[in-house]
């Protein structure tokens, strides 16, 4: 669990977000969607594949030589999601186009570990989100749930050969 939910964290008062499905979250930047069991099955059904054919198609193994490597959703070339679908032309009107089924990474952004360390990072990541700091009030308590829900799931992985 993180600090946070042993101390006063800079969100006691709750943070303002809503959603603008901008997709700003979703494109354009290197990084990795992890997946739980229940993830891996909510898409899997969403596609109507086996878990091992949406792996093989969807998926790729992150981690170094001698480490445990952890399951993530492949992307583009360009860094885009995988399930990003762009609008007109490839412009920013697409959306996720399995976002019934989303990732739990995916759908509890920007209530992560590492965007709630600190005021500062918050913000910081509110620069390329349009959503954060605005809509809804979410309580500590609902925050924090989150958090635990996220840290509940465990992230498929297995070790890599030498």
């Amino acid at each position: 669990m993180p600090d946070s939910l042993q101390k006063k964290p800079f969100y006691k008062d709750g943070l303002r977000f809503s959603c603008a499905r901008c997709s700003a979250c979703c494109r354009h930047e290197s990084g990795f969607v992890f997946l739980s069991r229940p993830d891996l099955d909510a898409l899997s059904n969403e596609l109507e594949m086996k878990n091992s054919e949406f792996i093989a198609v969807y998926c790729r193994w992150i981690g170094a030589p001698g480490e445990i490597s952890r399951l993530s959703l492949r992307e583009r070339s360009n860094y885009d999601c995988v399930f990003w679908k762009g609008g007109c032309n490839g412009g920013a009107d697409g959306g996720c186009s399995v976002y019934k089924a989303r990732p739990r990474q995916c759908r509890s952004f920007p209530f992560w570990p590492s965007v709630l360390e600190s005021p500062e990072i918050w913000e910081n990541t509110a620069l390329s989100c349009p959503g954060m700091g605005k809509g809804a009030l979410h309580t500590r308590e609902e925050i924090e749930a989150c958090l635990r829900a996220q840290f509940g799931e465990a992230i498929i992985t297995r070790e890599l050969l030498p």
